[in-house]
């Protein structure tokens, strides 16, 4: 297994070499994030499907770049959430609660302004250069902000599949190659997955009581 350092240098030479791909996907989330502000609701399918793309993108750079644990991670990862999001309901999405709406945009910032292994002199780079849809914990946290913020968390298969991979490359990223940032993904995808579970309990307890109301209801015919 390589070296922490020598992994760390084989991002940042990802980071850098791929930075054309970088900024095409933040003119794409750009686009989407202007057309949401203007109204713009896609169904809860269509959003799962788009937010699986970029991870498609990271595994294709790592595996341009020699990193066949990554690449074949994220090829995973983005098979299995494509194939969920097909299940995913045809309604459309709707802004989440204040504190998960405040949440899921921090760890959007974070992903789309990642600074840790893009070499520029200039720190405006990070805000359209930055290694979303290239590397893998900028990605992630930038898809988990955007679970958030839409309220995707509904569906619990879904979301845990992707918070799961949150953790692992947070832990990864926080305590074996010491980048700080990421311990903002693995709090994030701790969230994440909270927000799953919660949902998932207050779907059922609702189911509950208009199970009780029905038969209420049918008592009192």
């Amino acid at each position: 297994m390589p070296s922490p350092d020598a992994i760390l240098t084989g991002l940042g030479e990802v980071a850098n070499q791929w930075r054309a791909l970088a900024v095409a996907w933040h003119a794409v989330l750009g686009t989407m994030l202007i057309g949401f502000v203007r109204g713009w609701r896609p169904s809860h399918r269509a959003a799962g499907l788009f937010l699986s793309t970029p991870l498609l993108s990271v595994s294709i750079a790592a595996w341009a770049s020699g990193n066949r644990f990554n690449a074949t991670m994220f090829a995973g990862l983005f098979a299995s959430l494509i194939i969920l999001a097909k299940g995913l309901s045809a309604d459309r999405v709707h802004l989440a609660s204040s504190i998960h709406l405040v949440s899921g945009s921090l760890l959007g910032m974070l992903g789309w302004v990642y600074p840790h292994f893009l070499e520029s002199d200039s720190w405006l780079a990070y805000t359209y250069a930055a290694p979303l849809g290239i590397l893998p914990c900028p990605t992630l946290a930038a898809v988990i902000g955007a679970t958030l913020i839409l309220r995707l968390f509904t569906a619990r298969r879904w979301t845990l599949t992707l918070a799961i991979a949150g953790m692992a490359y947070g832990i990864v990223g926080a305590f074996i190659l010491a980048v700080p940032l990421d311990y903002v993904l693995l709090a994030g995808s701790f969230w994440l997955a909270r927000a799953a579970v919660l949902a998932e309990r207050d779907a059922e307890r609702r189911k509950r009581w208009l199970r009780r109301l029905r038969a209420y209801g049918q008592r009192a015919q």
